[in-house]
């Protein structure tokens, strides 16, 4: 039971930018915890400490919603950083830089999450994952005369196939210039 969920635990955390909305999360708590703070070691307080605590709220809200709403994680990323960023301006230096420095690394890294990938077909070496589907077609086999399929199966090798030379394009024709117009022609019919 307890390996079943360890690997629920490992799945919904790889399912989702689970470091990045923890980050923001911490973040927001830090921030939103330190207006609170003895007068000592506060820098702002009173009515000035109400962004940092709607700041830090946002920032754990945006957070949870990296967490249970992948889909929406670019946005999410966009505005935590956002936020930190003006936390160091409205907040006591940002949590005294560590709010802020916390939430663009979260923010960061719930815009940059892409989704889990299984392993492909080619052994999960990444190649053929990219956006642009391969141009050219592969290359067909060429078919091996009965002697040499013998003989290449006693030296352990696979038959090779030949690549098929690229199709020639028709050529295309010249274009000819137009001719040059004439000097009294005129398209409208007036005469200089």
């Amino acid at each position: 039971m307890l390996l079943s969920r360890r690997q629920r635990w490992r799945r919904w955390r790889r399912s989702r930018p689970f470091w990045g909305g923890l980050f923001a999360i911490l973040a927001g708590a830090w921030i939103c915890v330190l207006p609170l703070a003895p007068l000592k070691i506060m820098l702002q307080q009173g009515v000035a400490g109400i962004p940092s605590v709607l700041m830090g709220i946002v920032m754990v809200v945006l957070g949870l919603t990296a967490w249970f709403s992948p889909p929406q994680r670019g946005l999410a990323g966009v505005l935590t950083t956002l936020i930190a960023t003006a936390a160091l301006v409205l907040s006591n230096l940002g949590g005294f830089l560590i709010g802020t420095l916390l939430g663009i690394l979260g923010g960061g890294l719930m815009f940059a999450w892409q989704p889990y990938a299984a392993q492909r077909a080619d052994g999960g070496t990444g190649a053929g994952t990219g956006a642009e589907p391969d141009p050219a077609p592969a290359p067909a086999a060429v078919a091996v005369p009965a002697s040499d399929k013998g003989r290449s199966q006693d030296l352990d090798e696979t038959p090779v196939s030949a690549p098929v030379p690229p199709r020639a394009s028709a050529p295309v024709p010249p274009r000819s210039a137009p001719p040059p117009p004439t000097p009294h022609s005129d398209p409208q019919g007036a005469q200089p």
